[in-house]
């Protein structure tokens, strides 16, 4: 100590020294007189201010099998902690190259140590627990759990459908009641609605004297991989559970994950997820739902998948329109291209179009609209509807829920053989 004052003999140059030391951690300021009595200040922001959103995770020790699942067996390992430390916002003062009172002020979309609560505080009271009679031939066997969302203060619940069609058929309503219990404790009787399998959706409905506490519908059009989202429901029957996560892909297809059926795309996510969270809302950090929780995988930790909201907004719709969802139905097996697939295609057969983009029909199904329209294995779908295609997604958008419409189809051939045909589709089959 003595040889560090020996060489800071000078009191301006310890001054500096202890500047520099500190500038890093704090804020330093002197003051200094005429006779050298210098005096020096030195400011520390607290540990609590630097460190903000302290989060929990839970690593989840599965020892079974990967596969899909919607009730799901899981053990608990420890919960470490950790910290995650945002950029401070700016000041709102603080601008660049003009006058602080000219600039207009600037935000910080950081992820803020109230975020994540506020966002569940919104959610939250709409939050209900399912328990649902399971059995055959009106004999009762057993209750299984869910949870759901109230979007309507008249008491319409979003809940999944896999809780709902083993008692109660894919097409007839349910004469059994489901026990709905809010987060206040209020439990009411709920009926079944509406049903769609292919999408996993389903709508209950309860009657109450007052108006009840609804949650937000967002959009899942604008989330990217990332995100924050919080899972919320009713995981082993315990009410007003909230984990959170991150989006991990936005449009993560049935195909990729072994589902058979027709075409679906999945928000993959990495909240934890248990037996119960079927069929509650995946909220992002503004208090909005983007989807509703349906299944994870088993063997494996933080591979949970929701249905994006946007599609149970239109699921919703032809409920209202048409007491069930309208699908059209073309036969085909249809593949996206992008410029990779189509090297590599090129790349096995000379022959294989020229196309930067489309849609690959590896088979066509004998019988279908898409049969009697001409269509053929390894056509390449570059126009529907007079309109590029590039994905399925653009071609079940343009069809909507027109059946018995037709539609005028491009395809490419081996050889760069063009065809133009025309298609026109049927309803698929509820019961497939």
């Amino acid at each position: 100590m003595m040889y560090f004052l020996r060489n800071f003999s000078n009191k301006t140059r310890l001054i500096r020294a202890v500047a520099l030391a500190t500038a890093g951690s704090g804020v330093v300021g002197f003051t200094s007189s005429s006779d050298y009595n210098t005096s020096v200040s030195v400011s520390i922001p607290s540990l609590r201010d630097s460190l903000q959103l302290p989060w929990r995770t839970m690593k989840e020790n599965i020892l079974h099998s990967a596969a899909f699942t919607y009730a799901n067996h899981s053990l608990y390992g420890a919960s470490p902690l950790f910290f995650s430390r945002p950029d401070p916002a700016p000041d709102a003062n603080i601008s660049s190259g003009a006058d602080i009172g000219d600039s207009p002020k600037r935000s910080c979309n950081c992820l803020g140590r109230d975020s994540i609560a506020n966002a569940a505080t919104k959610v939250a009271p709409a939050v209900v627990h399912l328990s649902v009679p399971q059995g055959f031939h009106g004999i009762t066997l057993g209750r299984s759990v869910g949870s759901g969302t109230i979007i309507n203060e008249d008491g319409t619940i979003l809940t999944c459908a896999h809780g709902l069609v083993n008692f109660q058929g894919l097409r007839s309503s349910s004469k059994e009641k489901i026990e709905v219990t809010l987060q206040d404790g209020r439990s009411f009787e709920g009926t079944v609605v509406n049903v769609d399998v292919h999408a996993d959706v389903a709508i209950l409905k309860i009657k109450s004297k007052i108006p009840l506490p609804t949650a937000k519908l967002g959009s899942s059009s604008n989330i990217r991989p990332g995100d924050w989202v919080l899972a919320m429901g009713c995981p082993l029957t315990l009410q007003n559970t909230v984990t959170a996560g991150i989006v991990s892909c936005v449009d993560r297809k049935s195909s990729e994950l072994g589902l058979g059926g027709m075409h679906r795309e999945y928000l993959q996510t990495d909240c934890a997820i248990n037996e119960g969270n079927s069929g509650g809302p995946l909220v992002n950090v503004d208090g909005e739902v983007v989807g509703i929780n349906i299944m994870k995988v088993l063997g494996a930790d933080g591979l949970n998948f929701a249905v994006p909201i946007d599609s149970v907004s239109k699921i919703i719709e032809h409920f209202k329109k048409n007491g069930r969802v309208v699908r059209p139905w073309l036969g085909l097996k249809m593949l996206d291209l992008n410029s990779i697939i189509v090297e590599n295609l090129k790349e096995r057969n000379a022959s294989f179009p020229d196309v930067g983009r489309g849609v690959l029909v590896p088979m066509v199904f004998p019988g279908s609209p898409a049969d009697r329209a001409g269509f053929l294995p390894g056509d390449v779908v570059v126009e529907f509807g007079g309109r590029p295609v590039g994905s399925i997604k653009e071609i079940v958008e343009i069809m909507g829920d027109k059946i018995g419409n037709p539609f005028k189809a491009v395809v490419k051939r081996k050889n760069n053989v063009t065809e133009t045909l025309t298609v026109i589709p049927e309803e698929v089959n509820p019961d497939m």
